[in-house]
């Protein structure tokens, strides 16, 4: 079975940078298929353009923009790309930043599918820090890596006292065609709209309106990354009332216009 040194993987590097204990890769994939192989460190992956299907030993993924994954060090696994144009981040952390941080990565076993749109976020904060790749780069990186491995640990052990509203509440989140008020939502799962309001922050670490935002946004930031879509195509596709709505929410997250962040990151 192969083993992939620090940095590498299978394809061509639009980019790769080397931080400080950690190395940052703008990828497309080549391969029809990769046979099973593992990396040195543990690594991210984050899918922006195309389809990946990857298997390991424990689970299968179908990846499609906007997908996050999380691999432990020395997690075998194999992948299998369609015919169309595919494209990955990553973001690849040595032993010595887990230990900087005293975040201990045996808490975290084999590959991880993350689905959280607050982590997701964080992931597309990093694309932009690794394109600006200025003094302060480095430092926002860590950051936000810190904060995703904080909210991974979270998620996991409240995943043990959560009511059972709140795994069926993700689900239906992350659906784009139906309502997602709080009437609509609290009656779905037969919970009181106040107490639902209530509790949300609770478990999401934020507020109901920003969870819907930021899961428009993370598929924005794809759809804008792929350079492929107008910003009219963009509204539509996410669920934006018209431009100005979709600039507006974009400018709060990103604090810059869709237009002058893609030419950072393009």
């Amino acid at each position: 079975m192969d083993k992939l040194e620090p940095g590498e993987y299978y394809g061509t590097h639009y980019q790769k940078s080397a931080f400080n204990n950690f190395i940052v890769t703008d990828t497309e994939y080549t391969e029809e298929k990769v046979d099973w192989h593992y990396h040195e460190n543990p690594y991210f992956t984050y899918l922006l353009q195309g389809k990946l299907f990857e298997s390991n030993k424990k689970e299968s993924y179908y990846l499609a923009p906007g997908n996050l994954l999380f691999h432990n060090w020395q997690d075998a696994h194999y992948n299998i790309k369609p015919a169309e144009f595919t494209r990955g981040f990553h973001i690849e952390m040595n032993e010595d930043w887990f230990s900087n941080f005293d975040i201990e990565i045996t808490n975290f076993e084999g590959s991880l599918n993350l689905k959280n749109p607050i982590i997701k976020n964080s992931m597309n904060q990093i694309f932009i820090e690794s394109k600006i790749n200025d003094p302060y780069s480095n430092l926002s990186i860590d950051s936000h890596l810190i904060a995703i491995f904080n909210a991974i640990k979270s998620g996991k052990e409240e995943s043990l006292q959560k009511p059972a509203w709140v795994n069926r509440l993700k689900e239906l989140l992350l659906e784009e065609q139906i309502d997602h008020s709080l009437k609509s939502l609290s009656s779905k799962l037969e919970i009181h709209p106040v107490h639902l309001s209530r509790e949300f922050n609770r478990y999401f670490g934020t507020s109901l309106g920003n969870y819907i935002r930021l899961v428009k946004l993370n598929k924005a930031f794809c759809l804008l990354a792929s350079n492929k879509f107008s910003m009219t195509e963009i509204c539509y596709q996410c669920g934006f009332y018209d431009q100005s709505h979709f600039i507006s929410n974009f400018k709060r997250v990103y604090r810059s216009t869709p237009t002058a962040l893609l030419r950072k990151i393009s």
